[in-house]
């Protein structure tokens, strides 16, 4: 009885079944298509936690490393008015660079001489022009000698910058006086010259 299938039948099936067949092969490779950009998306966010978590894992191992650094004692640069006077790091904002002045430890611990001709303090100063990205690391990078105040740093807007750059710079050192201060660093703003 299988056999006896009419002509007619045939190709009235076949008509029903290439349209099926054709919305079939479509709605598949729709799928496929959708299971790859979900497949990406999925990959996209992935990478992107890894990233959020390296990101966290480096901030608080900078946050460890800054806290092996005394708390700021303000009774010892409350005086302090000057920017040659300063003996933490102190960093100054220019459009295209960040330049961290830091003032070394005197080797020497004897009181005899210090600050004089034979050992003065400016021969321990040193200027050192970074990127902005870069600041955290160059401040953990500093010996503790560096910072007789305690953990905090003098940020100022550099006197010899293009009057047309300060918006960019002050956003420049408002993202790093955030960034510092999530650090666990206080920072004292020193007003623009």
């Amino acid at each position: 009885m299988l056999n006896s299938v009419n002509p007619l039948n045939q190709s009235m099936l076949f008509k029903v079944s290439t349209p099926a067949l054709l919305l079939m092969c479509f709605a598949l490779a729709s799928c496929k298509k959708e299971e790859q950009a979900v497949t990406k998306v999925a990959s996209t966010a992935a990478a992107a936690e890894h990233r959020a978590q390296a990101v966290s894992l480096e901030r608080d191992q900078q946050r460890a490393d800054l806290a092996k650094i005394a708390l700021p004692t303000k009774s010892r640069y409350v005086d302090v008015h000057e920017p040659g006077a300063w003996a933490n790091p102190f960093i100054s904002f220019d459009a295209q660079m960040v330049n961290l002045r830091v003032t070394l430890a005197d080797a020497n611990p004897s009181q005899l001489g210090q600050g004089g001709l034979l050992r003065p303090s400016a021969a321990r100063r040193r200027e050192v022009q970074i990127r902005s990205k870069d600041l955290a690391a160059a401040l953990i990078a500093l010996p503790d000698g560096a910072w007789p105040y305690g953990r905090v740093v003098a940020i100022e807007e550099s006197p010899l910058a293009d009057r047309k750059q300060r918006p960019a710079i002050r956003r420049q050192i408002e993202a790093a006086i955030q960034q510092l201060n999530d650090l666990g660093v206080v920072v004292e703003e020193w007003p623009s010259r």
